[in-house]
Protein backbone atom coordinates (compact mmCIF):
# COMPACT_ATOMS: atom_id res chain seq x y z
CA UNK A 1 0.00 0.00 0.00
CA UNK A 2 2.63 2.56 0.61
CA UNK A 3 4.41 1.66 -2.29
CA UNK A 4 1.57 2.21 -4.08
CA UNK A 5 0.38 5.50 -2.48
CA UNK A 6 4.48 6.54 -3.36
CA UNK A 7 3.97 5.89 -6.82
CA UNK A 8 0.86 7.94 -7.26
CA UNK A 9 2.71 10.83 -5.56
CA UNK A 10 5.49 10.66 -7.40
CA UNK A 11 3.00 10.29 -10.68
CA UNK A 12 0.68 13.63 -9.13
CA UNK A 13 3.95 15.83 -8.99
CA UNK A 14 5.36 14.48 -12.59
CA UNK A 15 1.81 15.63 -13.86
CA UNK A 16 1.75 19.38 -12.23
CA UNK A 17 5.45 20.05 -13.64
CA UNK A 18 4.52 18.99 -16.98
CA UNK A 19 1.69 21.55 -17.09
CA UNK A 20 4.24 24.60 -17.19
CA UNK A 21 5.66 24.45 -20.56
CA UNK A 22 2.33 22.86 -22.18
CA UNK A 23 0.68 24.98 -25.16
CA UNK A 24 -1.32 28.22 -24.50
CA UNK A 25 0.61 29.38 -21.50
CA UNK A 26 1.96 32.94 -20.75
CA UNK A 27 4.94 34.01 -19.69
CA UNK A 28 6.77 37.11 -18.27
CA UNK A 29 9.76 37.39 -16.42
CA UNK A 30 12.64 40.24 -15.54
CA UNK A 31 16.37 39.83 -14.75
CA UNK A 32 19.67 41.14 -14.14
CA UNK A 33 22.31 40.56 -16.33
CA UNK A 34 26.22 41.34 -16.25
CA UNK A 35 25.92 41.74 -12.64
CA UNK A 36 29.97 42.38 -12.99
CA UNK A 37 30.26 39.12 -14.16
CA UNK A 38 30.28 39.37 -17.92
CA UNK A 39 32.78 40.40 -20.61
CA UNK A 40 33.47 42.05 -23.75
CA UNK A 41 36.41 43.50 -25.86
CA UNK A 42 35.11 47.11 -24.80
CA UNK A 43 34.57 46.71 -21.40
CA UNK A 44 34.83 44.38 -18.37
CA UNK A 45 32.09 45.52 -16.08
CA UNK A 46 28.15 45.47 -17.49
CA UNK A 47 25.00 45.67 -15.51
CA UNK A 48 21.84 45.50 -17.16
CA UNK A 49 17.83 44.96 -16.68
CA UNK A 50 15.64 42.80 -18.89
CA UNK A 51 12.26 42.37 -19.12
CA UNK A 52 10.56 39.29 -21.31
CA UNK A 53 6.95 38.25 -22.20
CA UNK A 54 5.84 35.19 -24.23
CA UNK A 55 3.72 32.42 -25.00
CA UNK A 56 3.52 28.88 -25.60
CA UNK A 57 3.24 27.92 -29.05
CA UNK A 58 3.59 24.60 -28.25
CA UNK A 59 4.71 22.38 -25.51
CA UNK A 60 7.85 22.81 -24.43
CA UNK A 61 8.37 26.23 -26.73
CA UNK A 62 8.10 29.72 -26.17
CA UNK A 63 8.36 32.85 -28.85
CA UNK A 64 8.94 35.73 -26.75
CA UNK A 65 9.43 39.40 -26.77
CA UNK A 66 12.14 41.46 -24.82
CA UNK A 67 13.14 44.62 -23.56
CA UNK A 68 17.02 45.35 -22.33
CA UNK A 69 18.80 48.14 -21.08
CA UNK A 70 22.71 47.71 -20.32
CA UNK A 71 25.05 49.93 -18.63
CA UNK A 72 28.82 50.32 -18.79
CA UNK A 73 31.13 52.81 -17.79
CA UNK A 74 31.45 54.86 -21.13
CA UNK A 75 28.60 53.60 -22.58
CA UNK A 76 24.20 52.90 -22.20
CA UNK A 77 22.79 50.93 -24.68
CA UNK A 78 18.79 49.96 -25.07
CA UNK A 79 17.37 46.97 -26.72
CA UNK A 80 14.64 45.23 -28.27
CA UNK A 81 14.09 41.78 -29.28
CA UNK A 82 12.18 38.58 -30.38
CA UNK A 83 13.22 34.99 -29.89
CA UNK A 84 12.70 31.43 -28.87
CA UNK A 85 13.28 29.25 -25.97
CA UNK A 86 12.96 25.45 -26.23
CA UNK A 87 12.50 23.44 -22.41
CA UNK A 88 13.82 20.29 -22.76
CA UNK A 89 11.46 17.43 -21.34
CA UNK A 90 9.89 19.39 -18.68
CA UNK A 91 12.95 19.34 -16.13
CA UNK A 92 13.53 22.82 -16.42
CA UNK A 93 16.63 23.24 -18.40
CA UNK A 94 16.10 25.35 -21.72
CA UNK A 95 18.36 27.00 -24.54
CA UNK A 96 17.64 30.19 -26.10
CA UNK A 97 18.22 32.03 -29.14
CA UNK A 98 17.21 34.96 -30.71
CA UNK A 99 17.75 38.63 -32.28
CA UNK A 100 18.59 42.02 -30.67
CA UNK A 101 18.07 45.62 -32.14
CA UNK A 102 20.66 47.41 -30.01
CA UNK A 103 20.82 51.40 -29.80
CA UNK A 104 24.30 52.74 -28.20
CA UNK A 105 24.21 56.17 -26.78
CA UNK A 106 25.04 58.69 -28.03
CA UNK A 107 24.62 57.51 -32.17
CA UNK A 108 25.33 54.03 -32.90
CA UNK A 109 23.06 51.13 -33.40
CA UNK A 110 23.86 47.15 -33.87
CA UNK A 111 22.09 44.07 -34.11
CA UNK A 112 23.06 41.09 -31.94
CA UNK A 113 21.99 37.05 -32.07
CA UNK A 114 21.78 36.44 -28.09
CA UNK A 115 22.27 32.32 -27.13
CA UNK A 116 21.50 31.27 -23.87
CA UNK A 117 21.32 28.24 -22.05
CA UNK A 118 19.83 28.05 -17.80
CA UNK A 119 17.54 26.41 -15.42
CA UNK A 120 13.95 27.49 -14.44
CA UNK A 121 13.95 26.23 -10.44
CA UNK A 122 10.10 26.28 -9.89
CA UNK A 123 9.27 28.00 -6.63
CA UNK A 124 6.04 26.94 -6.90
CA UNK A 125 3.20 26.00 -9.86
CA UNK A 126 3.70 29.31 -11.48
CA UNK A 127 6.80 31.56 -10.29
CA UNK A 128 10.87 30.19 -11.25
CA UNK A 129 14.15 31.97 -10.61
CA UNK A 130 16.26 31.34 -13.59
CA UNK A 131 19.73 31.59 -13.69
CA UNK A 132 21.50 31.29 -17.02
CA UNK A 133 24.49 32.10 -19.21
CA UNK A 134 24.27 33.82 -22.34
CA UNK A 135 26.40 34.89 -25.46
CA UNK A 136 25.09 37.93 -27.14
CA UNK A 137 27.26 38.19 -30.95
CA UNK A 138 27.43 41.86 -32.51
CA UNK A 139 26.94 41.72 -36.12
CA UNK A 140 28.38 44.93 -36.66
CA UNK A 141 31.47 44.87 -33.94
CA UNK A 142 32.29 41.23 -33.57
CA UNK A 143 35.31 41.76 -30.74
CA UNK A 144 34.09 44.63 -29.20
CA UNK A 145 30.08 44.70 -28.63
CA UNK A 146 30.17 40.52 -28.54
CA UNK A 147 29.24 39.89 -24.64
CA UNK A 148 29.70 37.10 -22.59
CA UNK A 149 27.53 36.76 -19.07
CA UNK A 150 25.84 35.79 -16.15
CA UNK A 151 21.97 36.36 -16.08
CA UNK A 152 19.62 36.15 -13.17
CA UNK A 153 15.79 36.57 -12.93
CA UNK A 154 12.34 35.41 -12.02
CA UNK A 155 9.38 34.21 -14.14
CA UNK A 156 5.80 33.82 -13.95
CA UNK A 157 3.71 31.55 -15.76
CA UNK A 158 0.29 32.07 -15.94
Amino acid sequence: MKKALLLLCLLASTLTAAAQFEQGKKYISTSFSGLGLSYSGSEKFRLGVNAKAGYFVADCLLLHGDVNYNHTRAIDDVSVGAGARYYFDQCGIYMGAGAQYVHYTPNSNDVQIPLEVGYAFFVNRFITIEPSLYYKMSLHDFSDNSTFGFNIGIGFFF
